[in-house]
């Protein structure tokens, strides 16, 4: 089960000497808790930074639509819920980063502070700990993109 959210792109202008270049991101939400990802959703926003856009996002609520979305390709930051009923994001994480060439940035979120080591073994390159703090989220997916713009 997917959902697909579109934004309608806006006229970012030129860039400028003292104005950066917007990051336009495609973002891919993993959670079988709807109420996880409309918080993630909120707290990322259309703007998680004044450089980073996000223009599309997908919303799976299977590991299998996951796997689906990104073979197709097109993502530039993927957010999974490690609290997901059935396959965690944790596992499927590692599961991504060892099967996917060139995976996408990954953000999991964890049950709690301390399962930071959780996210060290499924290789994911931020984590951010239930309860949700829409700062963190919003930092979080901003410095995804801009790792993922960098390297492209």
């Amino acid at each position: 089960m997917t959902s697909a959210h579109a934004v309608d792109p806006v006229t970012t202008g030129p860039t400028t000497p003292g104005r950066p270049a917007v990051h336009q991101v495609s973002v891919l939400l993993y959670s079988d808790d709807i109420t996880t990802r409309d918080a993630v959703r909120a707290a990322a926003g259309r703007r998680p930074a004044r450089d980073v856009e996000v223009t599309r996002w997908l919303e799976c609520a299977t590991a299998f639509a996951v796997t689906e979305a990104l073979d197709a390709g097109g993502w530039d930051v993927v957010v999974l819920d490690g609290e997901a009923a059935k396959n965690g994001g944790l596992g499927l994480c590692r599961e991504l980063k060892n099967e996917i060439y060139n995976c996408p940035p990954v953000l999991v979120l964890t049950g709690r502070p301390q399962d930071g080591w959780l996210a060290a073994w499924s290789l994911a390159d931020e984590a951010v700990p239930h309860p949700l703090d829409p700062i963190k989220v919003a930092e979080a997916i901003a410095g995804l993109a801009r790792t993922r713009s960098a390297a492209s």
